[in-house]
């Protein structure tokens, strides 16, 4: 087992309560990745017990969870850490109530010597949220106890305001942990390195230097089996509010006190005050062609599986730079990036056809794959006589440090994370309620979706909302190979 760093995990045994246990998500992220946390020694001790609708028994769940494990786990599983993650695992039926809850974590938790957590974690669609708390208050399970809830958090601004003071009858809002997978990725957390470690770089983080920014997350993958939670949500709530708009505030915010959670989320919510409502005729609404004939979607439906906007940042450090958000299902890419374009110079004193400005500003790029990339491009001159200039890049890509294998999944990083108390990475009540306030006029007044054809990158308007500026993506140029063999 490796030795893992003080600080890292939590300092207490846990015992995690996972409802929805049987759902995509735990197949997929969760049970792999508490797996992880736990062979690796980053969990002092652990119990896991399974909550779900499906009426299995323990070894029926430990049959699922390896078979979760064999299918998703990037690492190889060997039977010692199969057999001793096995001893963890535990199930209780939803229909079994509060008192077999109670029971089973009781259980657990004797099994511990001294103090411990509890970790309940809601895999569960929002609907269904607020009667797995009441099941918790009921199971008397909030004392030394943390919640995780997944997105979204409400619907508009009057759903999430309900939410929460609904949320908050159970749990203090210290025990709340509002779940964004893109804030556990590390490319995501070292936009913080890169802006405040880096003198060359902080003192042109501003509209006097920065033109516009992209935060670009388009998707090839279609619906899956979430047609009925798509038609209720959309592209909007589903990947604006809760993933797009909180990377925003990474890159927008001024520098915290210090990287403790709440300087940190302090500096985040100024950012969503500072935002200016989002303008119903600053958004592209798009939906892909045969999304109407998807099973369990109305073919009348007027949700967006494109969306593309322009919002603005009413502050001292922002104020006029543009920021142009994109997200959609069935496009020819799936990326994540985040692209500054900075302002070229007021004068060029280069001759007409030397290729300066020929392809767009200066470019700062950040990939936020698990496996993060960052690039920076630049006019160079071209090697020979006369002044005839090239669009350069200089490029870093985490496999160039040797620590790629250090990487946590998000969610693994998030769990942690929770474990420990720490907020750093998750949003705040006040957060969330004032993103659904300024999307009010958006929600209320939505312009019409537009049909695009799978493949593509979504409506032609967008052209419009973005000039005379042009999107990023397609990239011109292909990030390099690190492995690669020069010539």
């Amino acid at each position: 087992m490796r030795k893992v760093p003080a600080g890292v995990g939590p300092k207490y045994p846990q015992v995690v309560v996972l409802v929805g246990a049987t759902g995509d998500l735990a197949r997929r992220k969760l049970l792999p990745g508490l797996f992880h946390l736990a062979c690796a020694g980053f969990i002092p001790a652990l119990r896991v017990i399974g909550v779900s609708l499906d009426d299995l028994d323990a070894d029926s769940f430990r049959t699922f969870a390896r078979k979760a494990l064999g299918e998703f786990f990037a690492r190889t599983v060997t039977d010692a850490d199969w057999d001793a993650f096995a001893e963890t695992l535990d199930y209780v039926p939803l229909s079994a109530g509060a008192d077999a809850l109670k029971a089973a974590v009781d259980r657990a938790e004797a099994s511990f010597e001294g103090e411990c957590r509890r970790l309940h974690y809601l895999s569960v669609p929002p609907a269904a949220a607020l009667s797995v708390v009441r099941l918790l208050g009921e199971a008397g399970l909030v004392e030394r106890s943390r919640i995780v809830m997944e997105k979204p958090f409400g619907t508009d601004l009057e759903s999430a305001v309900s939410l929460n003071a609904k949320l908050h009858d159970v749990f203090a809002e210290d025990q709340i942990f509002r779940i964004d997978h893109f804030l556990g990725k590390e490319p995501a957390q070292n936009i913080l390195a890169f802006r405040f470690a880096n003198g060359l770089f902080e003192p042109i983080w501003n509209r006097n230097f920065i033109d516009h920014v992209q935060i670009d997350v388009p998707e090839t993958l279609g619906l899956g089996q979430r047609a009925g939670f798509y038609e209720a949500t959309g592209a909007y709530r589903d990947m604006v509010v809760t993933h797009l708009f909180q990377i925003l505030a990474f890159m927008a915010m001024e520098p915290p006190t210090s990287l403790e959670p709440v300087p940190i989320g302090e500096e985040k919510n100024k950012v969503f005050r500072s935002m200016l409502p989002i303008a119903p005729r600053d958004v592209v609404r798009g939906q892909y062609i045969g999304y109407r004939q998807e099973e369990g979607v109305d073919p009348q439906s007027d949700t967006e599986t494109f969306i593309a906007l322009k919002c603005s940042i009413d502050n001292w450090r922002w104020a006029g730079v543009p920021f142009f958000l994109r997200t959609g299902k069935r496009l020819a890419e799936g990326q994540r990036i985040i692209s500054i374009a900075f302002r070229e110079p007021p004068k060029s004193m280069f001759p007409a056809g030397s290729g300066v400005g020929a392809q767009g500003p200066d470019h700062l790029t950040f990939d936020l794959a698990d496996a993060s990339k960052m690039s920076l491009s630049f006019y160079g001159k071209r090697p020979g006589p006369g002044m005839r200039l090239d669009k350069l890049s200089l490029q870093f890509a985490m496999r160039d440090t040797g620590l790629i294998g250090e990487v946590l999944e998000a969610y693994e990083r998030l769990i942690l994370d929770a474990m420990r108390g720490d907020h750093t990475l998750f949003t705040t009540a006040e957060g969330i309620e004032r993103l659904w306030e300024v999307s009010t006029a958006l929600l209320e007044e939505p312009p019409p979706v537009r049909l695009y054809e799978p493949g593509s990158w979504g409506p032609k308007s967008i052209h419009q909302l973005v000039a005379p500026h042009a999107w990023r993506l397609p990239f011109e140029r292909s990030w390099r190979d690190p492995n690669a063999t020069g010539s």
